[in-house]
């Protein structure tokens, strides 16, 4: 019986993931078992499309999410059934009501009169015996006034005074019953959802802030948009708002009263309308509003999250600028700026503090230092960080640029994270003889190299593409951001010989102790010359090494095959495919045999004499073709620059290229070279209408804008993207 039941919440729980995500039920039920059995979710969508259907990271990645609630919801379900079921109060519709429930605030409505409570007024006047006088008034058969038929409750020993205690005792019992009823909850949660109003005010009108425009502030609760959620629930944090939801509390109460008043009595009318109103406004209101605004500020978060997991991974996904000589630049004015010269491989060269900004002002002695190094080290790219001094370090180095002969340029990158980086354990253990500025400067270099290797040392949420960040919940946060990282990190791949183990733990299968463990056995053992090896590594077992060999990459090893993303357990079927189209595993090493796509005429038909799945095959040939393809050569380059733009040199009209640095709920900030970011709102971002600037551009983007406006005293830059290609 039991095991029928499992099965059957099963299967439920299987129809609802696949109406939900738009997917068959045979997909979902394969990516819920793969799951289980402790797959990941890069190897199942990279490594089992024949089983999901070709179902992405993004939909199993939302389809793990789901699986989760529900199969908690299923948990929650049992747990109350249980708990009813002890206290001998369980019918069978109630348990029926309790598993159809779709939502674990159903759950809890329908529990609410079971569920153990503290010491309300209610429970005291039970115990003082005013439960049957409560049934009497809730029943409406009194033919006299309530005091006359509530003097035969007066009890002083049970602490029952007179008849007007007894009444109120008697309401307090009822107003709790109102309270608790699962289908008034519904409907008042509805009424309050759909037409309720959220406002908010300021508690003191003559402070001046960010906050401002919300000192009287009112929208529907439906409409209201999730950054205006965070920013309304920010500013009641710090006691500069008050915000509360206006209810329609008319209509609610005639509605209670058209439920608990059945017959118009004149003894009991009076007190039961009284009671209504007090179990609303005392009882239902504050939970129904705290239920929402919780309702409202989840979504907000939901939706931040997925904006900040977008922009990551725009971020993540830059394309590399590899074999360049880099140096890393970290401005500062006091302490001085920190410069770090990394070679193509990403090797520290050298590092020096220069002192070109104030109150120092040692441009020349800066400037002579600078040119030393370009000659020395063969420099050909400055990257300089965003932050403190960045706008007097970019004069400098403008300046310089036009007083030598070499061809050097110069980008600004977002140095969000880099300080948290260089003072982590991370940075201590791989520079230990540099300082916080040095590490720094030396990421700042990298992250123009290879961002996305760089940019994994750093806790994700430091990374600053987002709005809100700090004020939802950490631990989902973190969550959505580290399933990015392991989504980009997989879907480039790692170079077993180099990858740090900051890159490694993020591979499919490899914890952070294996990543360890896989660089102590580069260490002692010299390179990795085939995948097989990772089998030698400590506590890596068959498990982990399915999962994470696909993602591995040796560059010139043994097997030609493991320096492509081709699967140890399809190495097979590729050998297979290679001699039946008259072509050698040896060529893989020159980069690629060109045209295996096209040689294959019946894709369905040489998957069957291969052993293996369509889109399996496919995967091979594209592979065999361009090997250990970077997905990330796809993505627009970052703008070198030689020269610069100062804010006072804008003017309306002038088109520019910029770099699309974050993108928020209502609009895009792009960098157009002039230290401050320009916004383009949503409404100026396409001629067509979008509901989220992420359907128009993400981070990373190079992007035409024309100026609309700009403040020079509050330093903002309204920007266009319409109308640019018109010419107008």
């Amino acid at each position: 019986m039991k095991k029928q039941q499992e099965k059957e919440e099963f299967m439920d729980i299987i129809r609802t993931l696949a109406e939900e995500l738009q997917i068959r039920p045979g997909q979902a039920e394969a990516a819920v078992k793969l799951i289980d059995e402790g797959n990941t979710i890069p190897f199942i969508a990279r490594y089992r499309k024949e089983a999901t259907g070709s179902l992405n990271d993004e939909v199993l990645r939302a389809l793990g999410e789901r699986l989760a609630y529900l199969r908690g919801l299923e948990e929650r379900k049992e747990q109350v059934i249980g708990s009813i079921r002890e206290q001998e109060k369980l019918t069978p519709e109630l348990e029926r009501q309790i598993r159809e429930a779709g939502t674990l605030v159903a759950v809890e409505d329908m529990y609410r009169p079971y569920k153990p409570k503290r010491r309300t007024r209610a429970m005291i006047a039970r115990e003082k015996g005013l439960e049957p006088l409560a049934d009497i008034i809730s029943l409406q058969m009194t033919r006299q006034p309530l005091e006359k038929e509530a003097e035969a409750f007066v009890a002083p020993e049970k602490g029952v005074e007179s008849a007007g205690e007894a009444v109120a005792g008697a309401m307090d019992i009822l107003a709790e019953r109102i309270s608790d009823n699962a289908q008034y909850r519904t409907y008042i949660r509805s009424a309050t959802w759909n037409q309720g109003i959220l406002a908010s005010q300021a508690k003191d009108e003559g402070e001046k802030s960010v906050y401002e425009m919300y000192y009287q502030y009112t929208e529907p609760v439906k409409k209201a948009a999730g950054h205006r959620i965070l920013a309304l629930n920010r500013g009641e944090k710090e006691k500069i708002l008050t915000v509360k939801i206006e209810a329609p509390q008319e209509q609610i109460l005639r509605y209670l009263e058209k439920q608990v008043i059945l017959r118009d009595n004149p003894y009991t009318a009076p007190a039961l309308r009284e009671t209504v109103r007090d179990s609303y406004e005392r009882l239902i209101a504050p939970s129904i509003e705290r239920e929402i605004r919780s309702e409202l500020t989840e979504k907000a978060e939901e939706g931040a999250i997925k904006v900040f997991g977008k922009n990551l991974e725009q971020l993540l996904m830059q394309p590399p600028i590899a074999g360049r000589v880099v140096l890393g630049w970290d401005p500062a004015f006091r302490t001085g700026c920190k410069l770090a010269v990394v070679d193509g491989t990403g090797k520290v060269l050298d590092t020096v503090v220069i002192y070109p900004t104030a109150p120092q002002n040692r441009v020349a002695e800066s400037k002579r230092i600078l040119k030393e190094m370009i000659k020395k080290y063969g420099i050909t790219l400055i990257s300089v960080g965003n932050g403190t001094a960045s706008r007097e370090s970019e004069k400098i180095i403008v300046e310089l640029l036009s007083e030598i002969k070499e061809p050097v340029q110069y980008v600004i990158v977002n140095e969000a994270g880099a300080s948290v980086y260089s003072a982590s354990k991370l940075a201590t253990e791989e520079f230990p003889q540099f300082d916080v500025g040095q590490r720094s400067a030396v990421s700042i270099a990298r992250r123009l190299q290879d961002p996305l290797a760089e940019l994994v040392k750093i806790d994700p949420k430091s990374i600053g593409v987002g709005q809100y960040q700090h004020d939802m919940n950490q631990k989902r946060l973190g969550e959505a951001l580290e399933g990015v990282v392991e989504d980009c990190v997989n879907r480039v791949g790692v170079d077993l010989n180099t990858a740090s183990p900051a890159l490694l733990e993020y591979v499919s299968g490899i914890s952070k102790a294996l990543a360890k463990n896989i660089v102590a056995y580069r260490e002692e053992n010299g390179a990795f010359t085939s995948r097989r090896q990772l089998l030698k590594v400590a506590k890596l077992g068959p498990k982990a090494f399915e999962q994470c060999a696909g993602f591995m990459r040796i560059a010139g090893g043994k097997e030609p095959l493991d320096g492509t993303s081709v699967h140890p357990e399809s190495y097979g079927a590729a050998r297979q495919l290679l001699e039946k189209l008259g072509c050698r595993e040896e060529d893989l090493a020159k980069g690629g045999i060109q045209g295996i796509s096209k040689k294959i005429r019946d894709y369905k038909s040489m998957a069957r004499d291969l052993g293996v799945g369509e889109p399996t095959l496919r995967d091979i040939a594209a592979e065999l073709e361009k090997p250990a393809r970077d997905p990330r050569e796809e993505m627009p380059r970052p703008i070198l620059r030689s020269d610069i733009l100062e804010m006072k040199d804008l003017k309306p009209g002038m088109i520019l290229k910029g770099t699309v640095r974050n993108v928020i709920d209502f609009g895009a900030f792009v960098d157009i070279g002039v230290h401050q970011d320009g916004l383009v709102h949503i409404s100026q971002l396409t001629d067509r209408y979008i509901k989220h600037p992420l359907e128009a551009v993400s981070v990373g983007d190079v992007v035409d804008v024309k100026v609309l406006s700009v403040d020079l005293d509050k330093k903002r830059i309204s920007l266009t993207m319409k109308g640019i290609k018109d010419g107008n």
